[in-house]
């Protein structure tokens, strides 16, 4: 019968080794985004894929704060981020880099469909609940992603659709 691994066997790196290993050269840019709980959970996402970096703006909360760490599980405390005002102060940071939005527009690339330049970071832009991404920041963006979609709903829920975008930009990446 096969056993399932405690913690212990996992092997996991701690928060001081986790800031010292090499990271994924994708950047997160939060625009927005309301609810503490999708924050944290995508820290958590960040934290296992070994994101670069999170920039929080607008609204977003920032940590610390027991409803983020609710949900990210202490990776607040392992992942680099940065607050910014305003999202297009954070881009205005990025613009050197391959930048994308997670939104559903016209002439979007299907997630699958992807390609990503080599040798340079990746900003992925994810937004707000009820708003997406707001369309002023599209400007910046090399290519738009969406995520096909086959059910009745039209979306998914942001900390869902980071989650599922940064492992097939991590697959990508690391092909």
């Amino acid at each position: 019968m096969t056993r399932k691994l405690k913690n212990q066997d996992l092997n996991r790196l701690t928060v001081e080794k986790f800031k010292k290993v090499s990271k994924s050269p994708i950047i997160l840019v939060l625009d927005n985004v309301r609810s503490m709980h999708n924050v944290g959970a995508i820290f958590r996402t960040a934290d296992a894929f070994r994101v670069e970096k999170i920039y929080l703006c607008g609204i977003t909360a920032t940590p610390p704060h027991r409803d983020i760490r609710k949900t990210a599980l202490g990776a607040d405390e392992s992942v680099d981020w940065e607050y910014t005002k305003t999202t297009v102060e954070a881009l205005e940071k990025l613009k050197d880099f391959h930048i994308c939005a997670l939104e559903q527009v016209e002439g979007s690339v299907s997630l699958r469909e992807v390609k990503l330049p080599q040798n340079t970071k990746t900003v992925l832009i994810v937004g707000n609940e009820v708003d997406g991404v707001d369309e002023k920041l599209l400007d910046f963006c090399n290519q738009v992603i969406e995520i096909p979609q086959f059910g009745t709903k039209h979306s998914f829920n942001v900390s869902v659709s980071t989650g599922i975008t940064l492992w097939e930009l991590f697959n990508k990446i690391n092909e």
